[in-house]
């Protein structure tokens, strides 16, 4: 008699655990659940590294060789261009906890004064600042609709106001 392929709720649940003799992989821990409000916050900052960069190239380009704007170095805008990506790319991981928020709002303020190194920043500033507060209130309004949902299918004998 030969032994029947495992079907998929036959799966291993521990590491005790074999198939046919062959040890089983660790359990993975259940993966933490992401708000909506993260995620789309997650998505902006994402973009916004793309952005950024292309606009560091551009500021970068336009310098004079005698001094960009303000008379700073030409590198200067290569240099904060990179500060703005790294602070970007650090803060999409920190969105679990509710101060990156303010990180990110941070963020979207120097996005806007850039538009003082190049003019065109300010309408790109303005942009993902838009397209940030939409999805910090959007995003935040559905969190509220799932929890409040949840809370009714936990308890079904209350009703929602």
């Amino acid at each position: 008699m030969t032994a029947a392929a495992p079907t998929p709720g036959d799966e291993p649940t521990g590491p005790e655990e074999a198939i046919d003799g062959v040890p089983a992989a660790p359990a993975r821990p259940a993966r933490r659940a992401r708000s909506v409000r993260e995620s789309l916050a997650s998505i902006v900052l994402t973009f916004e590294i793309v952005v950024v960069f292309l606009a560091a190239l551009v500021i970068w380009g336009l310098s004079r060789e005698d001094g960009g704007a303000f008379g700073l170095p030409t590198w200067v805008p290569l240099a904060a261009g990179g500060v703005v990506i790294l602070g970007l790319v650090i803060t999409i991981p920190l969105l679990r906890y509710e101060w990156a928020y303010v990180l990110g709002w941070a963020l979207q303020v120097l996005l806007l004064l850039s538009g003082l190194l190049n003019p065109a920043m300010f309408v790109v500033g303005a942009l993902f600042g838009g397209m940030w507060a939409y999805c910090m209130i959007v995003g935040a309004r559905i969190d509220r609709a799932r929890a409040a949902e949840a809370a009714s299918v936990a308890d079904p004998g209350k009703e929602s106001a």
